[in-house]
């Protein structure tokens, strides 16, 4: 079984900018609770190929993960798939952003989940919540980005 879950949300701050912060993955526990600990390897600006290793706690387990960037076309899309082995896994996730009226960016973010061994039985529970969770994401992604970009 695999499944999405997708999150869409307008940030008040320029799609360039929108864009910079969230291409780089340290960034992320900004915004995701769940994400403890974000490295980015090799430490230079992100692109085809960088890869982010992280420690995430699920479901009160704490998890090593490791994504590559597969797509980079700034300021407009972004994509990622999963590399470390894991029960449950991101088969690709990215960010669609667009530039909208006034200097606000519409950003989309989604994951595509799979389950690996044991995982097929726990994707379905992980969709769910992902799911249950996305409109909050997106509010979190939203208040972070805000709060990170100072537009002058």
């Amino acid at each position: 079984m695999s499944g999405q879950f997708e999150a869409v949300v307008e940030v008040d701050r320029p799609v360039e900018e929108v864009f910079a912060y969230l291409a780089d993955g340290r960034n992320d526990p900004q915004f995701s609770p769940r994400v403890l600990k974000i490295d980015r390897i090799p430490d230079t600006p992100t692109a085809v190929g960088t890869v982010f290793r992280s420690t995430v706690k699920d479901a009160g387990m704490k998890t090593a993960r490791e994504f590559r960037i597969t797509e980079f076309e700034a300021p407009v899309r972004l994509r990622w798939a999963e590399v470390s082995k894991n029960s449950v896994a991101v088969r690709e996730g990215g960010y669609d952003l667009e530039s909208l009226a006034d200097g606000r960016t519409r950003v989309r973010i989604f994951n595509h989940l799979e389950g690996h061994g044991l995982g097929k039985l726990l994707v379905g529970l992980a969709l769910a919540a992902a799911r249950k969770d996305a409109p909050a994401f997106g509010a979190r992604i939203k208040t972070a980005a805000e709060k990170a970009i100072v537009s002058g």
